[in-house]
């Protein structure tokens, strides 16, 4: 068990709090019509951006995916700018060309979202070249969600980066459903991490509704990579609390399975600890 002090913990439940409240407000806007394009909500997940990004400088880079609002507040990211991203406003950090989905801030290292699945990854891999060819200490985080582990880019980025023994570490969030499509109807294995072994790299499963948990799995990680290990891939074990997208019914998901993971809200148990 690692001793966090008092201030760290402080500091991740209040970047929960934010990206929760960021959360709510862009639902709130978006069911007004005064969002164009598509939203997905992150609500539900915001132990796993936390607790990773915790450990990172402001020069580390992160990758993210479609649902990347939580990732962006939790490196650093304004507020005022990303919604103004998500209203077109030419006072985004895309100059209102990106939306929701195309987030981008290279100041703070966030090296973008992306519409396209598991299109971070090789990206990562080649961040994480281009710190260790400049030798920097720089960390790079790529994170992508169940349904990317099943896609080409996920295998030959985590298999460049194992090879060349590069400084990033893979972030899968794993909800349990991409899109429509439960992880029992694409994946053979229960655990992605198990994926690891073939690369010759850490794999580690780890409660991503638990922020003090994913800090202490993350912690290691990032050490590894800085200090020259090499990557890691983590599997955080978390869940959408809303549908894929904002509009989506989300009939396919057991009722049941919804309320359960709801009652096991990262914020309160949080905060109740």
């Amino acid at each position: 068990m690692v001793e966090i002090p008092k201030e760290k913990l402080l500091e991740m439940y209040r970047t929960m709090v934010r990206i929760r409240r960021f959360e709510e407000r862009t639902s709130k806007e978006f069911a007004a019509g005064k969002i164009p394009g598509s939203v997905h909500l992150y609500i539900g997940e915001e132990a796993v951006g936390t607790g990773v990004i915790a450990h990172l400088k402001k020069e580390d880079y992160i990758l993210s995916t479609h649902r990347g609002h939580g990732h962006l507040i939790a490196k650093g990211g304004r507020t005022d700018r990303a919604m103004a991203e998500l209203f077109a406003k030419k006072t985004g950090y895309c100059l209102g060309k990106g939306g929701s989905m195309h987030i981008a801030d290279t100041d703070i290292g966030m090296l973008g979202a992306a519409g396209i699945v598991g299109s971070g990854i090789p990206i990562a891999t080649g961040a994480a070249l281009s710190a260790h060819m400049r030798g920097t200490d720089q960390v790079t985080v790529c994170f992508f969600g169940d349904g990317a582990s099943n896609i080409g880019r996920f295998h030959e980025g985590i298999n460049l980066a194992s090879v060349w023994c590069l400084p990033v570490v893979f972030v899968c969030e794993n909800t349990l459903w991409a899109v429509s499509v439960p992880t029992s109807c694409s994946l053979k294995i229960h655990d992605i991490a198990d994926r690891a072994i073939g690369y010759g790299i850490p794999g580690v499963v780890v409660d991503g509704m638990d922020v003090v948990a994913v800090y202490e799995v993350a912690g290691e990680a990032v050490k590894r990579a800085r200090s020259g290990g090499g990557p890691t891939l983590i599997e955080a074990k978390t869940y959408r609390f809303r549908g894929h997208f904002e509009g989506d019914s989300g009939v396919y998901r057991p009722k049941e399975e919804i309320e359960a993971w709801v009652k096991r809200d990262p914020i309160k148990s949080f905060q109740e600890q």
